[in-house]
């Protein structure tokens, strides 16, 4: 086993006895077993990659039996290793944990601090190694609580690091999870770097960062905090037909979220001051041209953005609790009213 066409040859000794045979029925059998010894050689079983540990493993949990994979990484991860061991590691446990729902189960709480004390690694590979295999984990009620624990520093590496693929690994692990309310104030210090990861030309952590934001802009003590970010000149950008149709319809998604929260009798109940600069004045002030960008999302070639930009139009027409009642809506700045 293990050894190549060749080697098997040499094995045989066939070299050596073809030439010493040069006709005859010796030399024939010679290369049949010689040829049947080759196809019975098979390439090496590369034990050691993490696509290989997982179908062994996948096997034995088939068979009702615990391959023990997934303990012996999260063991390894307690001994002293050089930043590639440690991302590798993570990287099998993350499979792992995907692949092995029995073993990933059975782990304690305690592998869950473990791999959080990865999140303090000074590599930026580890981190991201760390931040996706605790969202692996996420997807195991028991270790929800625990991962929460984590929500601070997670906060914390996205808001402080530049790194596109530490943003969407962070902001998968956030939006895969219900954020306490204990996060809020932290939530409101790292608005702006939320906001800046929006505006980046990353789209999968621009997807990750606008859907982390349209959850929190249904909570209403952070929707004023949203509104009053600070946003770059081109922000209506991000509503262009040209954007890939993932973005725009979160962007989409987002802007109809904000419409409703400010239009909600506990919203509108204060006297609310934004800076010139602000997300509101970008989509709601006076001076703002969403709605032009809305007009021509509604002739969109892919439909569900055409169907949430129609929702965000009805949405800057009629406030929440008046939709109802359409022939009482007060007359706004909104372009849309007057028949335009």
């Amino acid at each position: 086993m293990g050894k190549s066409v060749q080697q098997c040859l040499e094995q045989l000794d066939i070299r050596k006895s073809v030439v010493g045979l040069a006709t005859g029925a010796g030399a024939i059998y010679l290369l049949y077993k010689a040829i049947r010894a080759g196809i019975k050689c098979q390439p090496p079983l590369c034990t050691a990659s993490p696509i290989c540990i997982a179908r062994l493993a996948i096997e034995r949990e088939r068979h009702g039996r615990d391959s023990g994979e997934l303990r012996r990484l999260l063991n390894s991860l307690e001994y002293k290793q050089d930043e590639y061991a440690k991302s590798m590691i993570l990287h099998s446990i993350t499979r792992c944990v995907y692949l092995l729902e029995a073993e990933a189960s059975a782990c304690t709480t305690d592998d869950i601090v473990l791999v959080g004390t990865m999140l303090d690694d000074k590599d930026n590979s580890v981190k991201i190694q760390a931040l996706n295999t605790l969202k692996a984990f996420s997807g195991i009620r028991k270790f929800r609580l625990k991962i929460q624990e984590q929500f601070i520093k997670v906060l914390e590496l996205i808001s402080t690091i530049w790194d596109s693929d530490l943003h969407v690994a962070g902001l998968r692990l956030l939006n895969n999870l219900p954020l306490p309310d204990f996060v809020h104030p932290q939530l409101r210090r790292v608005m702006p770097a939320l906001m800046e990861i929006l505006q980046s030309d990353y789209i999968l952590a621009q997807v990750q960062a606008i859907r982390l934001l349209s959850y929190l802009a249904q909570k209403n003590d952070l929707l004023y905090d949203i509104l009053n970010c600070q946003v770059h000149s081109n922000f209506l950008n991000l509503f262009q037909a040209t954007q890939p149709g993932s973005l725009l319809f979160e962007v989409l998604v987002f802007a109809e979220r904000l419409s409703e929260g400010r239009n909600t009798p506990h919203y509108r109940a204060v006297k609310w001051h934004y800076n010139e600069q602000s997300l509101h004045e970008a989509l709601f002030g006076d001076e703002s041209r969403l709605a032009d960008r809305l007009l021509a999302l509604v002739i969109h070639p892919e439909e569900e953005v055409q169907i949430q930009a129609c929702k965000v139009i009805v949405s800057l027409q009629y406030p929440q609790d008046m939709r109802v009642r359409p022939s009482s809506c007060r007359t706004s700045h909104s372009y849309f009213n007057n028949g335009e």
